[in-house]
């Protein structure tokens, strides 16, 4: 039964997070379509999150890009627009492999996130029955969810001085696996939107990842598809997933550039 189960229910990005190997993932808040999912596969991304922070997403649009992507081995994770149960228990019944907590700056958030998220006894979530994570097979709840809570991640984002302040404690939380510094919001808060050179981005992201090793989680980087020189900085000091961009900017981005080709033929 075990044996099954595993072979059923796996994360890669956690599979490659504790080999110490870099994650790439791209984030999806435009193209509905499943077809995004076989796109990310084809382009070589680990990962998807699907951001219903920034995004009109419907939770049924949500679920079936998770099941696609599940179905061909890309993690799906899904950004939540609100730290709460209704949003992290139905986002992950649909089939994501992970919450992704925004503004979080504090243990007790931390720890009710991991409480949504997580199957007793580590946390509250309630019983969904059969799941597309189990290819909707019935599996005994004791050799279920103790393979669910396991492969399923907790991941926060600081977005602020606060989430930095607290980030010993926050890290420290049982069941966070990963933190994704907001690079844009960071700044922002600090007063310094838009200075991805200053040095206070630089000491948050050194102060971060530190705490990560501290306690065996993992630091990720994100809001900075512009700057990859930045990138691979903060990847050389220890963070190991990489938000690339956008599927909106990865599209605007490429048809730019086409335009301008034509545009600048001489006839």
């Amino acid at each position: 039964m075990g044996a099954e189960l595993s072979e059923i229910l796996k994360n890669n990005v956690l599979e490659k997070l504790r080999a110490n190997q870099v994650v790439s993932s791209m984030t999806v808040k435009l193209v509905s379509g499943i077809e995004i999912a076989q796109i990310a596969k084809t382009a070589g991304f680990d990962s998807i999150y699907i951001d219903l922070e920034h995004s009109s997403f419907s939770l049924e649009t949500t679920g079936q890009i998770c099941m696609a992507a599940m179905a061909i081995g890309v993690a799906a994770f899904v950004r939540v627009p609100d730290n709460s149960s209704q949003w992290i228990s139905r986002v992950l019944d649909g089939g994501a492999l992970g919450v992704i907590a925004p503004h979080v700056q504090s243990k007790e958030e931390a720890q009710a996130v991991v409480a949504y998220a997580k199957f007793p006894p580590f946390g509250e979530r309630s019983a969904a029955g059969v799941m597309p994570h189990l290819q909707y097979r019935s599996f005994p709840p004791d050799k279920a969810y103790p393979a669910l809570n396991a492969n399923t991640m907790v991941i926060v984002q600081f977005e602020n001085q606060a989430a930095l302040d607290h980030a010993d404690a926050i890290m420290a939380t049982p069941g966070v696996d990963m933190v994704m510094i907001g690079s844009n919001d960071l700044l922002a808060d600090m007063g310094l939107a838009g200075q991805y050179d200053h040095v206070k981005l630089k000491e948050a992201y050194a102060h971060t990842i530190g705490v990560c090793q501290k306690h065996g989680k993992f630091c990720g980087v994100g809001g900075l598809s512009s700057r990859p020189d930045l990138v691979a900085q903060f990847v050389q000091m220890g963070a190991r997933y990489v938000s690339t961009g956008t599927d909106l900017a990865f599209l605007l981005g490429a048809a730019t550039e086409k335009a301008k080709q034509v545009n600048g033929l001489k006839v």
